[in-house]
Order: C-alpha cells, then sequence, then structure tokens
C-alpha cells in the first residue's frame, strides 16, 4: 500500500496554477495578489477637515476661553465635496464639514462642539493648535508607495484601500475550477421519494462546499449511475473548462466499480495506507488532473482535507495553505488498527481532545459535529490518556 505522504505528494503533482487575471474588485475577495499594488495617487489626496466644525488660523483664537469667547464672521461654507479653491482670510473662519478641502491659509479645525454654530458670525470658545483636527495629505498613503504585496489575500480592508485609491481591478491567482461528479446506481437526489435499496446523495454537495470553503469555484456534475458509458459522456460534458476533477465512489474492489472501469490506464488506482479512506485514484483525463475518492462520506470528506484541500488552495497562492495542526492532549485511551494511518474524528477544548463518535466510514453524524481530525500513526495500536496527539483544527 502507498503511504498517506506518497499518495499526497502524487496528487499535490498534478495542481497548476492559473496565469494571474485583472479582475474587477467584486470578484476578488479572498484571492492571492499576483503582484504589488503600488499607490497611483496620496491619501489623503488633500488636506481636508476631520470634524464638522470652523477652519481658522490658530493663531486668531490663542486666547479663547469658555468665558472669553472670540467671535469670527463665517465668509464660507464648505461641505465636502465642494472642488472650487477657497482662501481663508486672518481674522475669519469658514464653516467646513468632515472630509471637505481645507482652504488656503487655514492652520487648524475648530470643532462644532466648542462653538455656537452660527452661519453668520460664530462665537467660539476654544483654543486649538496648528494642525489640530486637519488630515494632512498623503498622511495615511503616499502615491508611489507599495500598499499591498504579492501574495497577500485580498480582504475587505484590502478592497477599501484599492477603491479608494481609484483601482476598478487587482492582478490576482484566480480560483481553481474544480468539478464535482458522484457516481452510484443507487443514488437519488434529496426530496424524492426514495425506493427499496436506494440512499440520497449526499457527497457531491458535501465535496462541493469544501471546494468552495477552500476558496475556488465549483460545478457539480448530474449523478452518473454505475455505467461506463453514461459516466464517460457526463465527464466529457463538463470536463473541458475546469482545473480539477474530483469523483467520488466506484474505486473499490468489487463489481460495478464505474470509475475504475471508466478511467483505466488514465487513473492510477491505488490503496492508501490510511483509514478512513483507503482506496484512492489520481491521473489526468484529457490533460485535466482528476482525484478519485472513494464513496463512503466520511472517507470521501477526510479524504478531501487530507489530499486535495492544501495543494488546491496552495494552487491559487494561499499564504497559508493547510489546516492548523498541533498537539492536544487525549482525555481518553484509544486503540488503532497497526498498519494504517487512523484519522478519527475529535472535539478539541483548548488543549485537550476527545475521540468523537465510531471510526467507521458511513458515520456522518458524528463528523458534522466535529471540529477537528486526531491523526494517529501507521505504528500506534494504543494511546493512553493523557498522551499528546497530532491533531488537524477544522475550525
Amino acid at each position: 500500500m502507498r503511504t498517506v505522504e506518497e499518495h499526497q505528494s502524487v496528487v499535490a503533482g498534478l495542481f497548476k496554477t492559473r496565469a494571474p487575471q485583472q479582475l474587477p474588485l467584486v470578484r476578488t475577495l479572498g484571492l492571492a495578489l499576483a503582484a504589488d499594488v503600488v499607490a497611483p495617487l496620496s491619501l489623503p489626496g488633500f488636506d481636508n477637515s476631520a470634524m464638522d466644525g470652523y477652519a481658522v488660523v490658530a493663531s486668531d483664537l490663542t486666547d479663547a476661553t469658555d468665558r472669553h469667547p472670540v467671535r469670527l464672521p463665517v465668509d464660507e461654507d464648505i461641505p465636502a465635496g465642494r472642488t472650487d479653491p477657497l482662501t481663508l482670510k486672518p481674522g475669519t473662519a469658514h464653516r467646513i464639514m468632515t472630509g471637505a478641502p481645507l482652504p488656503t491659509g487655514a492652520t487648524a479645525v475648530v470643532p462644532v462642539e466648542s462653538t455656537d454654530g452660527a452661519t453668520d458670525t460664530v462665537t467660539i470658545r476654544a483654543s486649538v493648535r496648528p494642525g489640530q483636527h486637519i488630515r494632512t495629505a498623503g498622511e495615511d498613503v503616499t502615491a508611489g508607495s507599495t500598499v499591498l504585496q504579492a501574495g497577500q489575500l485580498v480582504t475587505p480592508a484590502a478592497l477599501g484601500l484599492a477603491a479608494a485609491l481609484g483601482l476598478p481591478d487587482l492582478l490576482v491567482v484566480p480560483p481553481q475550477r474544480v468539478l464535482v461528479m458522484s457516481t452510484g446506481t443507487e443514488l437519488v437526489a434529496p426530496g424524492i421519494p426514495l425506493l427499496p435499496g436506494q440512499i440520497y446523495e449526499s457527497n457531491a454537495v458535501m465535496l462541493a462546499a469544501a471546494v468552495r470553503d477552500a476558496g475556488a469555484e465549483v460545478t457539480v456534475a448530474p449523478m452518473s449511475a454505475d455505467d461506463v458509458d453514461t459516466f464517460r459522456a457526463t465527464l466529457a460534458g463538463h470536463a473541458a473548462d475546469v482545473d480539477l476533477i474530483i469523483t467520488t465512489g466506484g474505486v473499490s474492489a468489487g463489481a460495478y466499480e464505474v470509475v475504475k472501469d471508466a478511467l483505466a490506464g488514465q487513473v492510477e488506482f491505488v490503496k492508501v495506507a490510511m483509514q478512513p479512506g483507503m482506496p484512492q485514484g489520481s491521473g489526468l483525463v484529457d490533460g485535466t488532473p482528476i482525484v478519485t475518492l472513494p464513496g463512503n462520506p466520511v472517507s470521501a470528506l477526510v479524504s478531501f482535507e487530507v489530499f486535495i484541500r492544501g495543494p488546491l488552495r496552495a494552487a491559487m497562492g494561499h499564504p497559508q495553505p493547510d489546516r492548523p495542526r498541533r498537539a492536544a492532549f487525549l482525555t481518553e485511551d484509544l486503540t488503532s488498527p497497526r498498519g494504517k494511518r487512523q484519522f478519527r474524528r475529535g472535539v478539541l477544548t483548548g488543549d485537550s481532545v476527545s475521540s468523537y463518535g465510531p471510526p467507521a466510514s458511513h458515520h456522518l453524524r458524528w463528523l458534522a459535529s466535529a471540529n477537528c481530525l486526531l491523526e494517529i500513526d501507521e505504528d500506534v495500536t494504543e494511546l493512553a490518556a493523557g498522551a499528546p496527539v497530532p491533531v488537524w483544527d477544522l475550525r
């Protein structure tokens, strides 16, 4: 059998990063920048008021107090967005709003709370320092400076900065496009009454969500029955414009293994020394990478976590593609089969971890409420309570 690390290496080798694309801001959230972002202008672009109040010459208010206010004529009203240039004469004030351009000659802004708010002659009850309540041009960003770096993920704040700099788009590593296919004659779409022997299809919904959660784009192909020609036709009709194909089911050792039968010679089918998720496959179909996962739901999702999620995110330039991993201390005794890497569902609380539910691959309920995977090495058969164990943090 192939080791977990060997199969991880094989699968990771299938992924290719797409060429950088210039995408509109609204399509870049969560993507990695493919180039540094250099500011085309300064922020603020002009000296402006940090308060609603009055633009003044600070020296005109040196002696202003509550008991001895200073009265100044108000010559102009400056709302945010006013574009004509203004000059403040000493001994006067301009009423000004937050973000409005500071008139030439003004050296400070008096908050409206320190005045009577008049529009003709304002009474000012406090002095101000030169520069007080003024946002100076370029104090946040200087034109020509690098404000975002290649490899950085686009966050809401990064989008806000790019928009404030007037950038309509960003050069990013585009998301991987993934096709998810679920196989099995026994599968029925949720909402349709079941006949004896049928089950509701869950893998495609689950894996499509896992792909989206990893940051990639996903297309779900119609379910394929255990018929080679139908499977090939479905694959051919949906796989032309994707970067990765993920299938579930049809890879075990029994009869009616449609994925193995249809892709023999293109996909290498192997057994990996792990539980759950032993039957695996990987290869290229007409040049497109394909990873074939087992059909049991827990096996499928654990296999996605172990083999696909990390390299998928790495191919999109994520600086931290892998799940956080650390040691936690068991709250109970555990046993594990020799010769297989076991990934058990767990609940992580602080530095303690408890195994959660049976280890079998069909117990999806327990995985739905787990927040980590316990990783138990192939040569470990027993672990005592209090022993450290590696965990994959799924939170």
